[in-house]
């Protein structure tokens, strides 16, 4: 893993898979706002997905101006344009961990950070009447390992101690029987279901509303400025920065890094602490016995060492009753190792690709029946997260580096972080970072010299 967290980080890559939710790319995907680029700016955002979009938003709502929005490929085109489109926290499966590391204040701290940043996306989609298939549901996890369902409701029963009726503590266990006649798991191929949890989450296309979030902070006056890679950042003796882009460069008070799995590829002390890796989706058409009111929940598939995670489109979207499920990392050789390090969203790890295309008719086995007769896989692609040696996410001002801020790292988990994250890093900003900010946003999210130095190991969660 050393090896693969020490390849050098590289900007995003041109012609890269195209992702299920970008078929049809948006009217701002090539946008620039002004035909060159400014000589100068008071705040450059590079990065353009939600948490890019989110900080623009926070600081423009809050008076700001003069905010330039540099983007390397399309709008809104990296993780948040490739994700699987799931607003899904699943806090109790890091719960026990945090808790031991952290203690019980930290670790119910960001459980509830999580629901409130799911809570938090798809109101503000509603009050801006952003159409990006918003749909709050219930999700459940569908358990195929022993020993994993034993921790998990050891850990729903410690989350519950924890933080009795708190809404982030409320799961439902489920036995074997009910997974089979609630959820149609585990009759027919993979019968080994242990049992099921289910709770509060959603899904969504995270790439509308990302560029909902974009069109809002134009009209405040946001200056985008897409295919336009950030390829050095100088700070200036007199203050200030100097960012370096494919087009000319661009002077500002202050920058901010909205890269998540590319940041290293901008600021080199995040090379080997934010490391990439990459993730496979496919979005399949249903099997012809699957209910034809649709499935009652998203999903997620836990076994040892792993999972893959699934939303059924929601009715009135369009393609309604696709399946979109990512992950199966673990299938491939080493457990993925070689998906470390890389960001070539380019290409697939065959293996992987595989895994996912074979996968839903073992955990729906006779409900699945035959494949469509349109064929089983709409649209594959892959895209880049970023993993840091902790499991949390970086989020603050550089230490030692005035007016450098970031947020970044996401651990896969950027839909129920990135949103709570950058109205955090908006508060730090503008100069908000006291007891209010405190009493919601864990202190183990913030950028120390102490977490740059740790080594990465792997994924944790």
């Amino acid at each position: 893993m050393e090896q693969r967290a020490a390849i050098p980080v590289t900007l995003p890559r041109d012609n890269p898979t195209q992702s299920y939710w970008q078929l049809e790319p948006d009217e701002i995907a090539d946008l620039r706002s002004t035909s060159s680029l400014p000589d100068k700016a008071d705040t450059i955002i590079i990065g353009s997905g939600i948490t890019g979009a989110a900080i623009a938003f926070n600081l423009l709502s809050n008076g700001a101006r003069d905010i330039v929005m540099l983007e390397a490929r399309q709008a809104c085109s990296g993780a948040t344009g490739r994700n699987g489109g799931h607003t899904k926290a699943a806090s109790y499966r890091s719960f026990l961990h945090h808790q031991k590391e952290y203690g019980t204040e930290a670790a119910v701290k960001i459980a509830r950070l999580e629901l409130a940043n799911i809570r938090a996306v798809h109101a503000f989609a509603k009050e801006h009447g952003i159409e990006c298939d918003s749909n709050p549901c219930d999700t459940v996890d569908v358990v195929y390992d022993a020993a994993q369902w034993d921790t998990d409701q050891r850990a729903v029963k410690a989350m519950q101690d924890a933080m009795p009726g708190d809404d982030a503590s409320v799961y439902t266990l489920h036995s074997p029987e009910e997974v089979r006649d609630k959820f149609f798991c585990g009759r027919g191929g993979d019968e080994n279901v242990c049992g099921g949890v289910s709770y509060e989450a959603g899904s969504l296309s995270a790439y509308k509303f990302g560029i909902g979030v974009v069109k809002l902070c134009l009209a405040k006056g946001l200056n985008l400025q897409t295919n336009t890679p950030a390829v050095n950042l100088e700070k200036l003796e007199g203050g200030g920065w100097k960012v370096e882009t494919s087009r000319g460069s661009i002077q500002a008070r202050r920058v901010i890094l909205a890269t998540n799995g590319y940041t290293a590829s901008i600021w080199k002390k995040f090379q080997g602490v934010i490391v990439p890796l990459r993730g496979h989706v496919t979005a399949q058409r249903p099997g012809l016995n699957m209910p034809k009111d649709g499935l009652p929940a998203t999903y997620s598939f836990i076994y040892e060492h792993g999972y893959d995670y699934m939303i059924p489109r929601p009715k009135g979207s369009k393609f309604e009753g696709d399946i979109v499920i990512g992950g199966a990392l673990v299938r491939a050789p080493e457990q993925g190792l070689e998906e470390y390090g890389t960001t070539d969203d380019t290409a697939f790890n065959d293996v992987i690709h595989q895994a996912l295309t074979d996968s839903l008719p073992q955990y729906f086995g006779d409900n699945w029946g035959k494949d469509h007769p349109e064929g089983r896989i709409r649209k594959a692609w892959t895209g880049i997260m970023g993993f840091s040696p902790d499991g949390f996410p970086f989020v603050g001002e550089m230490p030692g580096e005035k007016d450098l801020w970031v947020s970044s790292s996401f651990q896969g988990h950027g839909m129920v972080l990135c949103w709570m994250c950058a109205r955090a890093l908006s508060a730090m900003i503008e100069g908000g970072d006291g007891k209010e900010l405190s009493s919601w946003f864990p202190d183990r999210f913030r950028i120390t010299e102490e977490r740059l130095r740790l080594t990465f190991h792997g994924r944790l969660s």
